[in-house]
């Protein structure tokens, strides 16, 4: 029979799905079978699952830490903003509204058995399931309704550990402000506190951690030092690509345009383990460095609306000036459709009816449909020879001249668009940098020689992350915290 536990934060980014995949590798090097779920994430870098649908993408990379293959039901509910006050709704895997966020708030409590079922299914196939909350249950504002922290909690009968963050500082007022604010019988569901990102020797805080658990009442499961080796992790959120890393001091020069509705960055995470490469993220405010050698333009959740904010910045300009210096260009999906001449929305997918033109440094034309394309895919890079992996996940088809120069084939079809030259290409290809072969066949392109293994390297890392856990944590008391999920409820 399956056991659950979940762990929530004092705010967001204190470090929770870094925990999950950590505690989920640990006990899976128990010789347990371990889930990972996240009843509701809020992220535009997805992953397409084996069973056809997307999922926030450190749910991917924790299903990596437990074995298994990514599932739609380990995160059921995956909200991603399309603007300041709106966003796609995806109910396990699939497109289920458009919402801004006072409507969203009617169609949580639909959202509830959806997100039951979903971890019941997981909790059928696992000796343990670990939850993952988002942002903070402190948010009591939130509360009625809630599927993500407390109500899910509630629902399911889940355990709850409280995790804070160090890094930021007051931690302890975290914690304790936590529990001061929540309602009995919130507070009552978390069984046990521990402290994350402590930077030097964790032994320093011990009176600060006994104060903590003086203060609540709660046990402490340990002080967790700051982990050095996250940065080789996938990312979840475009700020955590400028970590440093060995990357940032290479010689060949990759700039990404930090687009306002970016999407499916992880593109970027085998790139800044290479040692022979720097990625740069250029925020808005900046031009697009003129020592660059290659300008990648990254996935959008809102091509029309990132298109006219690279206009905006200026970019265009930047970008056109470093095409006529000979400097290399590629577009993954959303940024593949904007180097084209065109862009049509005949239904008003992404706002007004129309056409508008795009960056005109490829000849192809998209036109978006309502019809979504998730699939994973196999695909060639015929000039090397090497195979790759990926996914695609978008709305539209592109077609134009510069198909005809189609510089890889997905599934035995071509797939993607070159210049003349060679020097621009696109393609709708997710996750190809991930393929050690193509990587080092393209910067080789560059000037750069790839000596990173990057599957075998976030392996490895997982498996330190684990060790990390063991060493700090103590994992015998979070499993003795951890509840049996009621046979009955196993539908």
């Amino acid at each position: 029979m399956a056991r659950a536990i979940m762990i929530q934060g004092t705010g967001s980014n204190v470090g929770k799905s870094l925990l999950v995949a950590g505690l989920a590798r640990a006990f899976r090097r128990r010789g347990l079978r371990v889930a990972p779920f996240k009843p509701q994430n809020m992220s535009n870098n997805a992953a397409v699952t084996e069973d056809g649908g997307e999922i926030g993408r450190a749910q991917a990379l924790q299903a990596l830490a437990c074995g298994l293959p990514a599932s739609v039901h380990m995160n059921p509910v995956l909200l991603k903003p399309e603007t300041d006050t709106g966003a796609q709704v995806i109910v396990q895997g699939q497109r289920y509204a458009t919402a801004r966020a006072r409507e969203y708030a009617t169609l949580k409590p639909r959202l509830l058995a959806p997100v039951m079922d979903s971890f019941h299914r997981l909790a059928r196939e696992a000796d343990l399931v670990i939850v993952e909350g988002a942002g903070s249950p402190a948010e009591i504002n939130l509360r009625r309704g809630d599927i993500a922290n407390m109500g899910f909690a509630e629902a399911a009968g889940v355990p709850v550990v409280l995790a804070g963050d160090i890094d930021r500082g007051g931690v302890i007022a975290q914690i304790i402000g936590t529990a001061a604010v929540l309602p009995p019988e919130d507070r009552a569901r978390i069984k046990a506190f521990l402290v994350n990102k402590f930077r030097g020797d964790p032994s320093l805080f011990d009176e600060g951690f006994a104060q903590i658990a003086t203060l609540s009442g709660w046990p402490g499961l340990g002080t967790l030092p700051w982990f050095a080796e996250a940065w080789k992790l996938p990312a979840e959120d475009i700020m955590d690509l400028d970590r440093a890393g060995p990357s940032r001091n290479g010689g060949v020069k990759i700039v990404v345009p930090r687009l306002p509705r970016i999407s499916n960055f992880d593109d970027l995470d085998p790139l800044t383990a290479e040692p022979g490469v720097t990625v740069e993220i250029i925020p808005p405010g900046r031009a697009l460095p003129g020592d660059a050698t290659l300008v990648l333009l990254p996935g959008s959740k809102s091509t029309l609306a990132d298109l006219e904010a690279f206009r905006v910045q200026g970019w265009d300009i930047d970008l056109a000036a470093h095409i006529r210096r000979g400097g290399h260009v590629l577009g993954l999906c959303g940024g593949y459709q904007m180097l084209g001449r065109m862009i049509a929305d005949p239904e008003g997918i992404e706002g007004r009816q129309g056409q508008q033109p795009g960056l005109g440094h490829l000849d192809v034309s998209t036109e978006l449909t309502r019809e979504k394309r998730l699939s994973l895919g196999q695909a060639v890079h015929p000039a090397s020879g090497a195979a790759l992996s990926g996914y695609e996940i978008h709305l539209g088809w592109t077609e134009g001249p510069d198909r005809a120069r189609a510089w890889l084939t997905l599934d035995g079809r071509p797939e993607g668009a070159a210049s003349a030259n060679g020097r621009v290409r696109g393609c709708y290809l997710h996750g190809l940098f991930a393929s050690d072969a193509f990587r080092a066949a393209y910067l080789a392109e560059l000037g750069a020689a790839s000596s990173a293994g990057y599957e075998t390297q976030v392996e490895a890392t997982l498996d330190t992350l684990a060790q990390h856990m063991e060493a700090h944590l103590d994992l015998d008391l979070l499993w003795d915290l951890s509840e049996e999920v009621p046979a009955g409820d196993q539908m």
